[in-house]
């Protein structure tokens, strides 16, 4: 098969497109026929060395594609699936366990599936798992526009949140279209100073912006970090619970985003598409930070 592996860290440029190994499912779990794979940071800090990773390596999780073996129940060959590979997943062919997968609706296309896994459910996970997320509280999204913040905009204005939004100028129209009540530009507001008694607070930027959405966030209220070290004494000392917090599989989960999405409540921006080939100028874009919604790899015809 046709796979993007890396054999040592470094730029974009370590991305080669070559022939790699057929992986093989082990029981309880299938063989996808990849037809698109998202793209998130977490493989490019890999790619870089800033995790670390067994190499040489086949990147990526976020998949969606056809089942070509299955060693497990509940899938059958032919059925069309979307979740977290276990092999990597720039690859023609990918292994998944059966409960980090669920079957793909049909109103939706293999590139709006490859785009749920990772970033819909770090949305959904740090939205309604950890901080709780009631309808009627306000919950403050910090980078709306990305991957993961245009998600949790609508899955918080969905469960009936007064959603806010922080990202560009540029991105004001796109975010406040997905749902979102207010929008507050970085660049020309400091949201320490403009906000306060927020429910829930949702960092998905990191550095100074976890220290700034503390001061927005009410006593009692929560503040959720998926991008930093989250400031726990000092939101201690305001009453407020901060926690930084990892994505967990859950094809429940998956699932249910999915039907949102067929139902037309919730939509995935994908920001550009490109073939299996060009994974490396996949990488360039993610890696500069400034994209609207998703990156997807396509990966041959389907």
């Amino acid at each position: 098969m046709r796979a993007v592996l890396i054999h040592e860290t470094g730029g974009p440029e370590v991305l080669r497109l070559e022939e790699a190994a057929r992986p093989e499912p082990q029981d309880g779990q299938v063989l996808i026929r990849v037809h698109a794979v998202s793209v998130n940071p977490i493989e490019w800090k890999h790619r870089r060395g800033l995790i670390a990773k067994q190499l040489p390596a086949v990147l990526g999780s976020d998949v969606s594609g056809t089942v070509e073996v299955s060693r497990a129940d509940g899938f059958a060959v032919g059925e069309d699936v979307f979740g977290l590979a276990a092999s990597g997943g720039y690859a023609e062919l990918a292994t998944a366990a059966a409960d980090r997968i669920a079957s793909k609706p049909a109103g939706i296309s293999h590139e709006q599936a490859a785009a749920i896994p990772v970033a819909g459910l770090t949305a959904w996970q740090a939205l309604f798992d950890h901080a709780g997320l009631q309808p009627g509280q306000t919950a403050l999204i910090a980078g709306a526009a990305g991957g993961v913040g245009h998600f949790a905009v609508q899955f918080a204005k969905h469960a009936g949140a007064r959603v806010l939004g922080t990202g560009s100028s540029r991105n004001r129209d796109f975010v406040l279209g997905m749902g979102a009540d207010e929008y507050f530009d970085y660049t020309q507001q400091d949201v320490a100073e403009v906000l306060s008694d927020v429910d829930v607070a949702f960092d998905t930027v990191g550095g100074k912006t976890t220290e700034s959405l503390l001061s927005t966030v009410r006593s009692g209220g929560t503040l959720v970090t998926i991008a930093g070290a989250p400031p726990e004494q000092a939101a201690a000392q305001r009453g407020v619970r901060a926690e930084r917090f990892g994505m967990n599989p859950n094809s429940q989960q998956l699932a249910r985003i999915a039907d949102l999405m067929t139902a037309g409540e919730v939509q995935v921006e994908i920001a550009e598409t490109f073939p299996l080939a060009e994974a490396a100028h996949a990488h360039a874009l993610s890696e500069a930070g400034h994209t609207r919604g998703k990156l997807v790899l396509v990966v041959g015809p389907y």
